[in-house]
């Protein structure tokens, strides 16, 4: 298997259909959401739909880049979102998050060698394969919060 595939599978463990790393990963844990839980406040920490969105916007932003955009995120908007409203709302964050997802594996698995290693926007911020891993690492971090916020939230008192 070459290293853009690999990275590809990595990538949606974490979001879409893994269970090798966590047990588990976003798109089971977050399905199984409503909008009240995800959006309940516990001791002044992020939420889970706030959570949800500051991953997501990573991945919007630097799917923009593999596709040819600029560079337009920046991590002190980063979890910068409205409040969530409703049911509806929630679901279409949800189902954002994952086409995104899946169109910014897509876009690792058509990478050239050439592209993974050359510099992602600017020297400073490494290769596209150092943000690619960053990226995977991110979102366990954030997820571990989710699977912990929601035990919590959904746990009887």
């Amino acid at each position: 298997m070459n290293p853009q595939k690999e990275l590809a599978n990595r990538f949606r463990e974490v979001i879409l259909n893994g269970t090798w790393i966590a047990n588990t990963n976003y798109k089971n844990e977050l399905t199984t959401v409503d909008w009240v839980t995800a959006t309940t406040t516990i001791q002044g920490l992020n939420t889970i739909a706030l959570l949800t969105q500051h991953i997501h916007y990573y991945i919007k932003g630097v799917k923009q880049v593999f596709l040819g955009g600029k560079l337009e995120i920046s991590d002190r908007f980063s979890f910068d979102f409205p409040a969530v409203q409703s049911q509806a709302e929630w679901e279409q964050i949800l189902q954002h998050f994952l086409e995104d997802a899946e169109a910014f594996a897509q876009c690792i698995e058509e990478m050239d060698d050439a592209q993974l290693h050359a510099p992602f926007v600017d020297e400073k911020y490494g290769t596209y394969q150092r943000n690619i891993d960053g990226m995977i690492e991110h979102a366990y971090y954030h997820l571990g919060q989710i699977v912990l916020l929601k035990k919590i939230v959904q746990s009887p008192l």
